[in-house]
């Protein structure tokens, strides 16, 4: 099979691909223009490159996208279906790196990280000017209890935080005591939550599921925390309730438009940290995921039923299992 890996990733990523299945042929493709032009290939590997209809429409040969993450808002799921490409996720694989993230982005706003650093850098070495908080005794909300809301949870219980819940799939009882993760509904989340972060997939019923309504009922002490998408969050609204001292800081791996005014206002806001969309892609990734896409590359070459088909209800019916 060709198979395409598209985008960037960290080196050495395309020699394991082809140590680990040496009878695959892999091609690098870099970038957003490549990808669509291209028309040759039987499976696309693709990290953060789009892949709208326009990319699928010029590949007769494709049969399969597998996302190098779990989330597949950037692919056009329904389109894929239609034309019987499969399209893979690889959940959990990288739930580690993105819950290390979201870890540090609370620990760096709740100490003040920001602001002690820029009084440093300014020659005030003052260690009473900001409110530092530690996490013991806090309570951190959760909104999202799978495999990455699950490792944010043991994280921040080893340093003494209480955890709270909210998923619209509910986990039983006896795992949510296993887990010590307590259920709450949104709105009580919301009210308790010293730290809230989120941690579940961009969709019509997620959009803006924090908007202005919601963050007026978190503590003016709280900071939010968003490793997930942009989108899930009304960055005006959050950009608001900072100016206006409604909220105590915000952690931010992802934004709704990178290049819009509100961006560059949070990006001047005392106690905000953005990053690029880091926490899944993290440089010894690789070492995690590449095993995981080989095996799902061997099951499609070999004919055999795949996992984690995230479109399955776009298939044509007699392709569906």
């Amino acid at each position: 099979m060709k198979i395409a890996l598209a985008g960037s990733y960290p080196s050495g990523t395309l020699e394991q691909f082809q140590a680990l299945l040496p009878e695959q042929e892999f091609f690098p493709v870099e970038s957003q223009e490549d990808y669509e032009a291209l028309t040759d290939v039987d499976c696309v590997i693709v990290r953060i490159l789009e892949t709208p209809e326009a990319v699928l429409a010029h590949k007769p040969h494709l049969k399969a996208v597998i996302r190098w993450g779990t989330g597949y808002d950037s692919v056009d799921i329904q389109a894929a279906g239609r034309r019987g490409i499969r399209v893979l996720n690889t959940p959990g694989v990288n739930a580690y790196a993105v819950a290390e993230l979201a870890l540090g982005m609370m620990i760096a706003l709740n100490r003040r990280m920001l602001g002690f650093w820029e009084n440093v850098r300014q020659g005030r070495w003052d260690r009473q000017s900001l409110p530092s908080l530690s996490l013991k005794r806090k309570t951190v909300g959760l909104v999202g209890g799978g495999n990455i809301g699950r490792q944010v949870a043991a994280l921040v219980q080893a340093l003494g935080a209480r955890v709270i819940y909210y998923d619209v799939f509910r986990m039983p009882p006896e795992r949510e005591q296993e887990l010590q993760m307590a259920f709450a509904p949104m709105e009580e989340l919301l009210e308790q939550a010293d730290l809230l972060s989120l941690h579940l997939p961009l969709l019509d019923s997620t959009r803006h599921i924090l908007a202005a309504e919601q963050l007026a009922r978190m503590k003016p002490t709280a900071c939010l925390i968003n490793t997930s998408r942009g989108g899930l969050v009304d960055d005006g609204a959050l950009l608001q309730a900072l100016r206006q001292g409604r909220l105590a800081g915000a952690g931010l791996d992802c934004v709704e438009d990178e290049t819009s005014p509100v961006t560059q206002e949070l990006l001047h806001t005392p106690n905000v940290i953005i990053t690029p969309h880091i926490g899944g892609s993290t440089a010894d990734l690789a070492e995690s995921m590449i095993p995981v896409i080989g095996d799902a590359i061997r099951s499609l070459a070999e004919g055999k039923e795949l996992q984690n088909v995230v479109n399955q209800a776009y298939l044509p019916e007699g392709e569906r299992v």
